[in-house]
């Protein structure tokens, strides 16, 4: 490794500085991004170990009352089918993911906060944890709610929750969303889950159009400033069906591929001890790319556990991977590739962040 490109990483490690993410995340010789992974790699190894954690991911309703510019279920979008899974559909595979030893789920949809809604969640919340017997984690990802709701679902059983500010830049933020969407009301969320008692994560879109390098490094400072627990990003892809598509001519998957995993690297530099999810976008990007964030970094699979039939319902951008593969298919090959990469997934574990745990020592008046 070259002197000045790893004197680069050290200095990212120790003391993280927006000229040296910049660096990373620029274009790269073969040799400095084979290093960049390397060395988060190592880092990864270090504190969070080669352990993979599955959490089952149940995308159960795609209605949703956004309207982003990139996402191909926003609201006014007429050509989706709209969709939600009853309890029952939910609690099922809910005891499929217990049954097959994944420590944790997520429940996922478009964002709603009416009654009904709140209702839902809290009831299916304390249903998973009754069924499991308090041994399924669970994961919310269901947008901007307020702190009495978060509260509420906290109570009822949720301990993390994923809620992407997609930009750290807010005039970006402004393009790629419509008026009446707030980067300050969904920076305050995260304040008011952190406030709740939650394990925080939040996440990027990567390589937006408009988006620049500065945008990417501090959306990297800004997980430090969060002191995030996990995180959530992946390249954007495209969806013909949305306002942004205009923009995407020159789109280029293999750059977008490089961007998603230089950014994960950076991430495991700099926050170290957070958990990082090789999302499916990577996958779509590339038949090996999940595999690819792994060994960038990351140390989170989401498999979909939701029934066949939905799933091509909730796709938020084109092309998205593993529609036809159902869940037990999809956990034999991700069990063969995690094993073929000299890692083992870690079942019936919740799989915690060593970041959560070291925050709430940090911040224990008694320790």
């Amino acid at each position: 490794m070259g002197n000045s490109f790893l004197s680069v990483l050290k200095r990212l490690e120790h003391e993280p500085q927006l000229s040296d993410l910049k660096r990373i995340l620029s274009p790269l010789t073969p040799k400095e991004e084979q290093d960049l992974f390397r060395y988060a790699y190592h880092i990864k190894s270090r504190e969070v170990g080669r352990i993979v954690y599955f959490r089952g991911i149940i995308e159960f309703s795609n209605i949703c009352t956004k309207d982003c510019y990139y996402c191909g279920i926003r609201k006014s979008n007429s050509n989706v089918t709209r969709y939600e899974l009853t309890d029952e559909e939910i609690l099922r595979e809910a005891r499929w993911c217990h049954d097959n030893h994944y420590g944790s789920l997520v429940l996922q949809s478009g964002e709603r906060s009416d009654a009904a809604f709140v209702d839902k969640i809290e009831r299916l919340l304390i249903k998973i944890k009754d069924l499991s017997q308090g041994r399924l984690g669970i994961t919310l990802s269901v947008g901007e709610q307020s702190l009495e709701t978060y509260k509420r679902w906290f109570e009822a059983g949720a301990h993390r929750y994923l809620l992407r500010i997609e930009t750290s830049n807010p005039a970006l933020y402004s393009k790629i969303h419509p008026a009446g969407h707030s980067w300050e009301k969904r920076k305050q969320c995260l304040h008011s889950l952190r406030d709740s008692g939650y394990q925080v994560g939040t996440g990027f879109l990567i390589g937006v159009p408009g988006q620049t390098i500065d945008d990417m490094a501090g959306d990297v400072l800004f997980l430090k400033e969060a002191d995030a627990d996990m995180v959530g990003m992946g390249p954007y892809i495209p969806h013909n069906q949305t306002p942004l598509f205009s923009e995407t001519a020159g789109f280029d998957p293999v750059r977008q591929l490089s961007l998603g995993l230089k950014m994960i690297a950076a991430v495991r530099i700099v926050m170290k001890d957070i958990n990082i999810a090789a999302t499916t976008a990577l996958q779509a990007l590339s038949p090996t790319g999940r595999e690819m964030g792994l060994r960038a970094g990351a140390n989170i699979i989401m498999p979909n556990v939701t029934d066949l039939a939905y799933r091509t319902g909730y796709q938020l951008y084109q092309n998205k991977p593993g529609m036809d593969e159902n869940a037990f298919v999809q956990r034999q090959n991700l069990e063969k590739t995690v094993r073929a990469l000299g890692e083992e997934v870690h079942y019936d574990a919740w799989g915690d962040s060593p970041h959560f745990h070291n925050r709430l020592k940090n911040h224990d008046p008694s320790s």
